[in-house]
């Protein structure tokens, strides 16, 4: 059989197995030893086992379970209200002063914790209510938290990024400064939206919130100075030259577990091996599909798959952006379906030789994918955040809060073609630190 047809017979069977319910790491497992033995026989299932732990045999791994822990930490205590209240403090002047601070409460959190869904659940917790009751139209009040959410797997630490170092074996270090400028840019696109559409609602009382004495300004602030010296102690030590990514994570889950438990007294062992074991469960997770997912590329490589993509579209007449344009269009369409993690872990070793076939940084390519996936994240049937903010709020519609994030889907959509447009804005900061790449 022609590897092209094969290929597509592969992906339709991988669709539908994923449709079934099937969990991720177990579905392309299925469809991997399915086409293996029906294509090369018995003796290609006996690589299986070696091949699926082999991806496991890596140092870099240890980095995702630390950030893990480090997010877990963080999103147990109340650091997302010190968090919202410092900064709704300080922009208190500024028109739709509250909503610009959750999203960069959302921005700092995100820095922090590097997961999408703990960014939402704890800014949202505090900052939705308020919102609302200070007079916020509900798609505003939502939608910025959901929007604000995504932040978490472009802004480094991003348990995203490192997935995608692993599976396309990049540096983890340049992915990590690669998200800065970009995770920066959309801060300032959903800022800049946030107060037109405050503006454009014609509620006065929005664009003057309660003021503060200088006094009550600075007294919150030391509760802001732990996630400051976490935030520099783990970039000082990953481009410090002093550890590792993997020994860095090591650094962040150490000092946001100290954070939790000597500032915010979070003294109870129970709350603490909570943290632990629901940190070890995601972990496994991610790691399963890690494994599975190398399994899955064996197959397509085993099966020429792969390499038969690549030649294709080597060997046609489009134009480089035309080409960029069908990849996007993909990965939106795969984010709605599927988690960041399983969608990278499948398209980025296929999509990798495309895109740098034809001419483009693989570095850069991260972080385009990384806001697809963040459209996903807010975007139906799959958008995890929608539920997540939908829980916090269960009076407000699914359909409400949907509305209320898709202006900020248009904004991650203009970073996408800013950064199409400046490729420098993802490169130049990992360039500048680190030297250009090889």
């Amino acid at each position: 059989m022609d590897p092209l047809v094969l290929g597509a017979l592969v992906g339709v069977c991988t669709i539908l197995v994923l449709f079934s319910g099937v969990s991720v790491a177990i579905g392309l497992i299925i469809v991997s030893a399915a086409f293996l033995l029906f294509f090369d026989g018995m003796r290609s299932l006996e690589l299986m086992p070696e091949i699926f732990f082999g991806k496991l045999d890596s140092f870099a791994l240890l980095s995702i379970p630390m950030f893990i822990i480090m997010g877990a930490s963080i999103a147990s205590t109340r650091a997302g209200i010190d968090l919202y209240e410092a900064l709704e403090r300080w922009l208190t002047r500024i028109p739709g002063g509250l909503v610009i601070s959750n999203l960069g409460a959302c921005a700092l959190f995100a820095a922090m914790s590097g997961s999408s869904p703990a960014t939402c659940a704890a800014i949202g917790k505090m900052g939705i209510p308020e919102m609302r009751k200070r007079g916020y139209p509900e798609e505003i009040a939502t939608g910025s938290i959901a929007a604000g959410g995504t932040l978490g797997i472009l802004i480094p630490p991003s348990v995203t990024m490192i997935v995608y170092g692993i599976a396309t074996e990049t540096s983890i270090g340049r992915l990590f400064l690669a998200g800065v400028l970009p995770g920066l840019l959309l801060v300032g696109l959903f800022m800049s939206w946030s107060i037109y559409s405050t503006w454009r609602s014609g509620n006065t009382s929005l664009l003057v919130s309660r003021s503060y004495s200088w006094s009550q300004k600075f007294e919150v602030m030391p509760r802001v100075l732990p996630f400051i010296v976490i935030i520099i102690g783990v970039l000082y030590t990953m481009y410090g030259g002093v550890a590792t990514p993997s020994e860095t994570a090591a650094v962040g889950a150490i000092l946001c577990l100290f954070v939790a438990i000597i500032i915010y007294r979070l003294w109870n062992f129970r709350k603490i091996w909570t943290i632990l074991q629901e940190s070890t469960k995601e972990s496994v997770m991610i790691l399963f599909i890690i494994a599975a997912a190398g399994v899955f590329s064996y197959m397509l490589s085993s099966l020429f798959i792969t390499q038969s993509i690549a030649i294709w579209i080597g060997t046609l007449d489009v134009n480089p952006w035309i080409l960029m344009i069908a990849v996007n269009i993909f990965l939106i369409v795969a984010g709605f379906f599927l988690p960041p993690v399983a969608v990278i872990l499948m398209a980025a070793p296929i999509l990798l030789p495309i895109v740098t076939t034809a001419g483009f940084d693989p570095i850069w390519f991260a972080v385009i994918l990384t806001i697809n996936m963040e459209i996903g994240l807010i975007s139906p049937p799959v958008g995890l955040n929608l539920y997540v903010i939908n829980g916090i709020a269960p009076d407000i519609s699914l359909r409400t809060i949907l509305i209320g994030s898709l202006p900020f889907v248009a904004c991650m959509l203009a970073a996408i073609i800013l950064l199409c447009l400046f490729p420098g804005i993802a490169t130049w900061l990992p360039n500048t630190v680190m030297g250009p790449a090889l």
